[in-house]
C-alpha cells in the first residue's frame, strides 16, 4: 500500500518537530536544573570575594577573572589566524590534493581530544618555551584547540556566499582583496561570528587543557605569566573533591550564565552589523 505524499509530509514534519522539542527540552532541563541548584547560593559577595579555604569559603572572583583572560588570549590568537586561513583556502587557492590534505588535517585536529591539546601545551609552552603554568600558556593551548573550529566554520560561511557577488565585483574592476572585503566578508559575517562564538564557548567550558597549562592557582592573576584557575576548573575541583556542593552549584550557574551572556552579546552585535545587509 502506497502512502500518499500528504501523509508522508505530515509524518516527517511530526517526527522533526518531536526531535526538535526533545533537544530543546533537554537543554532547558539541564539549564534549569543547574540554575535551580545554584541560583539560591549566588550573591554579590560570592562574585566579588577571593577564593578562601580551597573554595569552601569566599567567592569566585579570581576564577572569573582567570576565565575571561584565558578566553581573551585564546580568541585574540585563534580568530585572526582562523579567519585569515579560511579566506586563503576559500578565495585564493584552487581545489587540489594540497587543499584537500589541508582540510583533512584541519578536520582531524577538530576531533582530537582536549587532553591531547593539554599535553601538547604543557610540553611546548610550559616546559620547552618556559612560560610555566600561566594564562599565556593556557590561552595559547586553547587557541590551538579552537582554531580548527574557526577555520572550518569561516570557510563554510565564505563558500555559502553566492558566486554572483564575486563576479559582479570583479566585473567592476575590483581586485581579489577588494572582492573579499567588500563583497564576500559582509555577507559571510554571521557564519564567521558563529564560529568565533563556538570557539568562545569551548574555551570557557574547557577543563583538561587549562589544568595542564594554566594551573589551578586560587590567587588573583596579575599578569599573563601568572597561573590562574578558570570557572570550569574551579567547579571540577569543588565537585570532585567534595569541597562544597553549594559553591559547586553556584559556580556552575555562573559558568552557564557567562556563556549565555557572551552568546547573547555576540548575536546582538551580529544582527546589528548585518542590519541592511540581507541577501
Amino acid at each position: 500500500m502506497r502512502i500518499s505524499p500528504v501523509i508522508t509530509e505530515k509524518i516527517a514534519k511530526t517526527i522533526l518537530m518531536l526531535a526538535t522539542a526533545s533537544a530543546v527540552s533537554a537543554l532547558l532541563f539541564v539549564i534549569g536544573f543547574i540554575m535551580a541548584g545554584g541560583f539560591k547560593h549566588l550573591s554579590w559577595a560570592f562574585l566579588s570575594l577571593p577564593i578562601l579555604d580551597m573554595g569552601r569559603e569566599g567567592g569566585i572572583l579570581p576564577a572569573l577573572v582567570g576565565t575571561l583572560l584565558l578566553v581573551f588570549v585564546s580568541v585574540s590568537i585563534a580568530a585572526p589566524l582562523g579567519i585569515a586561513s579560511a579566506i586563503y583556502l576559500a578565495e585564493y587557492t584552487r581545489e587540489g590534493k594540497t587543499t584537500q590534505f589541508i582540510r583533512f588535517g584541519i578536520n582531524c585536529l577538530a576531533g582530537v581530544p582536549s587532553i591531547i591539546f593539554g599535553l601538547f601545551g604543557f610540553i611546548l609552552f610550559v616546559v620547552i618555551l618556559g612560560f610555566g603554568w600561566s594564562i599565556l600558556s593556557g590561552g595559547l593551548s586553547l587557541a590551538a584547540m579552537i582554531l580548527p573550529t574557526v577555520i572550518r566554520t569561516t570557510e563554510e560561511a565564505l563558500r555559502s556566499v553566492p558566486r554572483e557577488f564575486r563576479d559582479v565585483a570583479a566585473s567592476l574592476g575590483a581586485s581579489r582583496w577588494q572582492v573579499v572585503v567588500r563583497a564576500v566578508l559582509p555577507y559571510a559575517l554571521p557564519g564567521i561570528l558563529t564560529g568565533v562564538i563556538l570557539g568562545i564557548g569551548r574555551a570557557i567550558e574547557e577543563t583538561a587543557v587549562v589544568i595542564f597549562t594554566a594551573g589551578s592557582a586560587v590567587q588573583m592573576p596579575r599578569s599573563l605569566f601568572d597561573s590562574a584557575r578558570s570557572l570550569a576548573v574551579h567547579f571540577y575541583v569543588l565537585a570532585r573533591e567534595g569541597v562544597s556542593n553549594e559553591n559547586a552549584y553556584a559556580t556552575a550557574a555562573v559558568l552557564i550564565g557567562t556563556i549565555l551572556v557572551i552568546n547573547t552579546f555576540a548575536y546582538t552585535l551580529m544582527h546589528r552589523l548585518m542590519r541592511g545587509r540581507r541577501i
